[in-house]
């Protein structure tokens, strides 16, 4: 079944994926991006936005900020559909769940619907009440039968390890796209195109690389 196409249609390729010239006959499909404060949570929501928006979809957007100049989490809402009429995932209704830290993703695993795809970056920031040792942070162990019992689609992206790699741990948001970008029946033109757009030009190069650092990280893995 193809993750954000609704049961029961004849929308997906042999490899399970929906062909992209029928990409504007599928229902809404709920994207929910979450990391902490200083990981580009922001950045990756708005692009995303844009790879809508450049496929002819409406979408709507909504980022959700806690403590987040101190590292708190950051939750962004991307909403990709033939007409969107709220920024906000239904409950239960994320079609992508996209986490740039581990903890950050089992947050949200309970609202991930049956089927659906959950990418994680393997990457540990423990927040103050694991510091100040009130609670402790889950095991690798833990978070991997909590990832395994909320779907059977989970890719364990090394983002932080290929964003490393290129010189530059920030640009891990990106990274996570690429990989995203590989199970999305969008042409790659149209990713490079919205990250150029928002990213400063001295910057470019460096996320064009990541991006295409995470989309063959996946695809390899195919």
């Amino acid at each position: 079944m193809c993750a954000g196409v609704p049961a029961g249609g004849d929308l997906c390729s042999g490899s399970g994926r929906v062909r992209a010239k029928e990409w504007a006959r599928v229902e809404t499909t709920n994207f929910l991006i979450t990391g902490v404060g200083g990981q580009g949570t922001i950045l990756a929501s708005d692009i995303l936005a844009g790879v809508g928006l450049a496929g002819g979809q409406d979408v709507k957007k909504s980022d959700i900020l806690g403590l987040a100049v101190r590292g708190g989490a950051v939750v962004g809402h991307v909403r990709w559909g033939s007409e969107v009429h709220s920024p906000i995932v239904p409950e239960g209704r994320v079609d992508y769940l996209v986490a740039f830290e581990i903890l950050e993703g089992l947050r949200w695993l309970d609202q991930v619907r049956p089927g659906g795809v959950v990418l994680v970056n393997q990457q540990e920031i423990h927040p103050v009440t694991v510091s100040s040792g009130l609670v402790e942070y889950p095991s690798r162990e833990v978070a991997d039968g909590a990832l395994q019992a909320a779907t059977d689609e989970v890719y364990r992206v090394p983002g932080l390890e290929i964003a490393r790699e290129l010189g530059n741990a920030r640009v891990l948001n990106v990274v996570l796209l690429g990989a995203l970008s590989a199970l999305l029946p969008v042409e790659v033109e149209v990713w490079e195109s919205a990250v150029r757009e928002r990213v400063p030009e001295r910057y470019r190069e460096l996320n064009l690389q990541a991006f295409r650092g995470g989309r063959g990280w996946l695809e390899g893995r195919e």
